[in-house]
């Protein structure tokens, strides 16, 4: 089950609401842990076990890092618990990617294990990877209540895209938190701008990049084009289920962090970075980066920790050569800016702006193969180093159909919308206007995304590979 999708915007979303608003207070997570268990095995209902296992690894692992603590055995339960968490991903989402390269080494031909991948699997091991170890390093405590344990890792808003919330960041929310109506109303206009932008936007630039992976009159532009489209497609794709997780904790009484903010205005890689998946940044920045020795350590070593991270967060993303690829392609440009290019982004800032802009789109040419030949075959598509006109029929077609689209997407991932609404807000303040435009914008969204759904438009689900 989706966001994005009939059956859980109109059929469980309310189900489950009804039922949370019903509930007295001390079983309010068990609804959302009983919830979010039927979330998650709607499709693959085997995996609800490993789901399981996982919340009562975490909940025993918790309390006996926490029990010994400034003991040896609090130690070896935390590498126990972190060793069961990895091998378990690497398991579902790495094994093939292991077996492929070493058949391809030895000549051997062991067979694949052709596993499903578990939905969210990446995002719940790193939050209870971070469990653990805040409790070993002692900056929360461990969960005495099972039911809040689970309710944290299986959290239905957050499960299945992000952003890693850490039980550090709602553990007293777990154990208390306040719903008002201000709230859920802003829950439920997050949650409608998620979906706009996920079924509106990216969804529609989804199409046109489907249409050119099935092309066979390709020209250079029609991969500039392949390339803008697949590069906001994900950013509306990936920053529309944050809002809805956003919106849909406000709901629930909790507060996640944001994900995103307008990465696309940046004007370093460096900060491109502190505003595309804020979450997963921070987190690497804090449980691999800073325990490597960060940049308190010599030059030679710095650069190992930044080899490490940005091996690490390529893989994360997805079991091929070109995610890895993808992740020290950043690490590389990030090590090059903040030793030789910081002072010059400083000082041209329209220079810095189209630098970004341009190698973050070579970097999602990248990400967005299928494997590494099939990234440098883009990268050459890309740069006219194949037999391929400027242009094509098909090229200019989907400019036409697709270019109004574009443009909406481009000035949406800049704060201009933002900026015009609160000037128009701003005027209309000590009037009744703000809240009748609100509910009729939102109103009209969310009939105009019911509408995309019901006729079964195009309504990919990008996070199978992650």
């Amino acid at each position: 089950m989706i966001f994005s999708s009939i059956t859980f915007l109109y059929y469980f979303l309310p189900a489950v609401l009804v039922v949370y608003f019903i509930s007295p207070k001390q079983l309010k997570n068990t609804v959302l842990l009983i919830s979010s268990l039927i979330f998650y095995g709607w499709g693959e209902p085997k995996y609800v076990f490993l789901m399981i296992a996982t919340v009562m690894l975490g909940y025993v692992f918790g309390l006996l890092i926490e029990h010994f603590k400034g003991k040896a055995l609090s130690k070896l339960f935390l590498a126990v618990s972190v060793a069961l968490s990895l091998a378990a991903l690497a398991y579902f989402k790495y094994a093939d990617f292991f077996i492929a390269n070493f058949n391809s080494v030895t000549g051997l031909s062991i067979p694949l294990l052709r596993l499903a991948l578990p939905i969210g699997i990446s995002f719940y091991t790193f939050q209870i990877l971070s469990y653990t170890v805040d409790v070993y390093r002692g900056t929360v405590t461990a969960q005495r209540n099972p039911v809040n344990l689970g309710a944290y890792i299986a959290l239905f808003p957050q499960l299945i895209a992000g952003p890693i919330v850490r039980y550090s960041d709602i553990d007293r929310q777990l154990a208390a938190r306040s719903h008002t109506f201000d709230k859920t109303a802003a829950g439920f206009r997050r949650l409608i701008i998620g979906l706009a932008k996920k079924v509106l936007i990216a969804n529609t630039l989804g199409e046109l990049c489907d249409t050119f992976t099935q092309s066979a009159d390709l020209s250079v532009m029609y991969y500039w084009l392949y390339g803008a489209s697949y590069m906001l497609q994900i950013y509306f794709d990936f920053s529309g289920y944050s809002d809805m997780a956003i919106g849909l904790g406000k709901i629930f009484g909790f507060k996640f962090m944001e994900n995103f903010d307008y990465p696309f205005i940046s004007r370093s890689i460096s900060e491109f970075w502190r505003r595309w998946h804020i979450s997963l940044g921070t987190w690497f920045r804090d449980y691999v980066y800073i325990p490597l020795g960060g940049n308190r350590v010599k030059r030679l070593r710095m650069l190992f920790n930044i080899f490490i991270v940005w091996f690490l967060t390529g893989f994360w993303h997805g079991a091929e050569w070109n995610f890895i690829i993808w992740g020290l392609y950043f690490g590389i440009l990030l090590t090059i800016e903040k030793f030789f290019f910081t002072d010059i982004l400083k000082k041209h800032k329209i220079f810095a702006h189209i630098y970004v802009i341009f190698f973050v789109f070579v970097s999602f040419m990248i990400f967005s193969a299928g494997n590494l030949a099939q990234a440098f075959d883009y990268l050459r598509g890309m740069f006219g180093m194949k037999d391929l006109p400027l242009l094509s029929a098909e090229t200019v077609y989907n400019l036409k159909n697709y270019g109004f689209v574009l443009i909406i997407a481009a000035i949406g991932a800049t704060p201009a919308v933002k900026f015009i609404r609160n000037r128009f807000y701003a005027r209309i303040k000590n009037t009744l206007l703000p809240d009748v435009a609100e509910i009729i914008i939102f109103a009209v969204l969310l009939l105009i995304v019911t509408g995309y759904l019901a006729d079964g438009s195009f309504n990919p689900f990008l996070y199978f590979r992650f």
